[in-house]
């Protein structure tokens, strides 16, 4: 059995590298915000997708290359809006311009603190996150197929994907509409 590693996340992960990092980032999210209203579904789709594949590790955000199709480019995220990959890379160029932040926050814990800060922005719960995810290293497109739902699923389809990430059907169609709100998603 391979040798894994459990991520020890705690609410103050940051607080003696990157004290700020919460406002810094809440910051952003609300510029943003200003500009477009679509930051609020793009970052939330983008967070669930993320989540659904490889883990909350960022790795829908790595670019493809020559020798390797990335998850954002499979034809499941191809419907992501653009507003999201924005956010996450403005706040983390945000926390990246404080010297001692540098380097030091991942764009996972990033998509977190910005997925809080838009559900908070949509009148919903404001929440602590936890934080001290480490950024995925590698993304693949091959990876996606069968881990997101599909326009075509019924609701019990539906519903067995949503519990197998500890999530319920409440869960499923409050992360549902969040599809329905946006603009840029898939009209399949």
């Amino acid at each position: 059995m391979p040798n894994l590693v459990a991520a020890q996340l705690k609410t103050n992960f940051y607080a003696q590298t990157c004290p700020n990092v919460e406002s810094i980032v809440r910051n952003v999210v609300n510029q943003k915000f200003k500009q477009t209203f679509v930051t609020i579904p793009a970052v939330l789709r983008l967070f669930f997708h993320d989540c659904f594949v490889e883990g909350c590790d960022a790795s829908v955000i790595i670019a493809s290359t020559s020798g390797n199709t990335a998850e954002k480019d499979h034809p499941d995220n191809l419907s992501l809006a653009g507003d999201g990959f924005d956010t996450v890379i403005k706040a983390k160029a945000a926390v990246d311009a404080i010297p001692s932040c540098k380097n030091k926050v991942s764009c996972a814990d990033i998509l977190a603190l910005a997925t809080r800060d838009v559900i908070q922005l949509s009148g919903g719960p404001g929440y602590a996150v936890e934080l001290g995810r480490l950024d995925g290293l590698t993304s693949k497109s091959s990876n996606v197929g069968g881990n997101l739902p599909k326009p075509t699923f019924n609701l019990d389809q539906l519903n067995t994907m949503f519990a197998s990430h500890g999530l319920n059907q409440a869960d499923m169609i409050a992360l549902s509409a969040v599809k329905a709100l946006n603009p840029h998603a898939s009209k399949k």
